[in-house]
């Protein structure tokens, strides 16, 4: 091996130590720190007040802006904020409105009227999502092309910890002291981030797309120009919609099965993180090997199986053992697939216009993780916890079907323009 080619590759103590990459880690705990604000911490407050599981349902369609950000992305690209350059400015402006929109929901009593509570949910999502934007953006520009697999990593290492931490901190303050001082510490948290948006290095990215058609029109058009464009499309759409439908009211069923809030984010939650952090590396390996549709398949049937694996929970109740083994398959499973989900939707793009078309497929995958949040909730009060497993099995088969159906097209897909380590 040569000196240059040993240069080239500093040690990772090295890259770690770089700025850019300590910003790309705190930035991607900053993307992951709101996110179970609205889903897990909303769901336990929504159900200590009395609200049905159809209620809670109904309002996890708040979530909806991170499924529409692709709509106003251009937007943030196009005109920046007068301060901190072209990418921190949005970020630091999104994380300011964050914390304010959680200490407005300290001073909502869901109990009395859920028209404020909805409202500061969907406020709290959009400043969210619009702060990804950002962040990924940010990410994009400073990432030199050697550094991005690191980039990725940190990312994922800083979002899942801090999602982790927030719903944590939400449900064992709220255990102990209340919903109005958990959603206050929050808010206060969510300020630190500012800290590292500041020193983070500058992007130094002045450049801003010509018109609309530029940044829209013509990455769509190669995006939907072949005929195979809308199946595979369709795949994108339900291959993970059993899972999606499984977790979609997790927190409610762990409450009802017996476990504590408390018990919830100490226990429950870290197996939760733990498991899909796992799950994403095991599946990326697991891919060098099997290549795109097998890992669909493979992942895909694992994952669907192991949603029964909560069936056996509901019979049993409250049993510490049996849940580790059901949280722990289903997220490794879950986030294989999900690894398999990426890899297809990283074939799809098109170099030239990879940012918009990811941000909209990674939206089309979404779709049913913030769509099925009413028949989730009606199944799980009218049939009970048990049917609603045994769906979420039944709603993952179509997706299995149409891989198999469309197994020479992915094949083919695979071959001609894979991922790149696949």
């Amino acid at each position: 091996m040569s000196t240059a080619l040993i240069a080239a590759k500093p040690p990772l103590r090295q890259v770690l130590a770089n700025p850019k990459m300590l910003a790309i880690l705190v930035l991607g705990a900053a993307s992951g720190f709101p996110n179970q604000i609205t889903e897990s911490a909303l769901q336990a407050w929504l159900k200590d007040s009395g609200a049905t599981n159809t209620t809670i349902g109904i309002l996890s369609y708040v979530a909806w802006p991170y499924l529409l950000k692709p709509l106003w992305a251009p937007l943030v690209d196009r005109y920046p904020m007068p301060f901190l350059g072209r990418r921190r400015g949005w970020i630091l402006a999104m994380q300011l409105a964050l914390a304010a929109g959680i200490a407005a929901f300290a001073l909502q009593n869901p109990a009395v009227a859920l028209g404020p509570v909805a409202f500061w949910a969907v406020a709290i999502v959009f400043f969210s999502a619009t702060q990804d934007i950002a962040i990924d953006a940010y990410r994009t520009d400073v990432a030199l092309p050697s550094e991005r697999g690191m980039a990725a990593a940190l990312t994922n290492l800083g979002y899942r910890p801090a999602a982790w931490i927030a719903a944590a901190l939400a449900l064992v303050v709220a255990d102990h002291f209340g919903y109005r001082i958990a959603f206050l510490l929050l808010a206060a948290s969510m300020l630190l981030f500012c800290i590292g948006t500041y020193c983070a290095p500058s992007s130094h990215n002045l450049y801003q797309p010509r018109s609309l058609r530029e940044s829209i029109v013509e990455p769509l058009r190669e995006l939907l120009g072949s005929p195979s464009a809308l199946t595979l499309i369709t795949i994108v759409l339900v291959f993970k919609a059993g899972d999606a439908f499984a977790n979609k009211l997790f927190t409610p069923f762990m409450l009802d099965i017996g476990f504590s809030k408390t018990e919830i984010a100490v226990a429950v939650k870290p197996l939760f993180t733990a498991s899909a952090v796992g799950g994403s590396l095991l599946g990326g390996l697991l891919m060098v090997r099997l290549g795109l549709l097998r890992s669909m398949l493979i992942f895909g049937v694992l994952a669907a199986v192991s949603n029964l694996l909560y069936c056996l929970l509901v019979l049993s109740g409250k049993n510490f053992a049996l849940m580790a083994t059901a949280v722990v398959v289903e997220h490794v499973a879950g986030a294989m697939g999900g690894i398999a989900l990426v890899a297809l939707i990283m074939a799809l793009c098109d170099a030239r216009y990879s940012a918009f078309q990811y941000a909209l497929l990674s939206a089309v995958a979404l779709l049913p993780r913030y769509s099925l949040g009413y028949p989730a909730g009606w199944i799980a009060d009218h049939q009970g916890w048990y049917a609603y497993y045994v769906a979420s099995f039944l709603i993952a088969i179509p997706g299995l079907a149409m891989v198999w159906w469309n197994r020479r097209l992915i094949a083919a897909l695979d071959r001609g323009r894979a991922p790149a380590g696949t």
